[in-house]
């Protein structure tokens, strides 16, 4: 699955974008540098039922920002995207 397959698994389940996630995240100070990912695993846990995989997804969000390794990009393996920047702004908005 590729990461931003991730992120529109979990607008799926929860209705909320991955940018509603991030103002949600800053509200609690989610977003500090010293935020361990364990807390925003728990967080994401408890109030939105999100798994270790999807939930790591949107840690990476919320402490790197939408930027990921381009290593996959292009490449026909299961962890392929098409671009090294995540949509953050909902699947419906998303350029095709």
């Amino acid at each position: 699955m590729s990461f931003q397959a991730y992120l529109d698994t979990i607008e799926d389940k929860t209705g909320l974008t991955p940018r509603q996630f991030l103002d949600i995240a800053k509200s609690r100070g989610y977003d500090a540098s010293d935020t361990k990912s364990g807390v925003i695993l728990e967080w994401l846990k408890e109030d939105y039922g999100l798994g270790r995989g999807h939930g790591m997804a949107l840690v990476h969000v919320i402490k790197k920002g939408p930027q990921i390794n381009s290593k996959h990009v292009g490449t026909t393996g299961s962890h392929r995207d098409e671009s090294d920047m995540l949509w953050l702004d909902g699947k419906a908005t998303k350029p095709q």
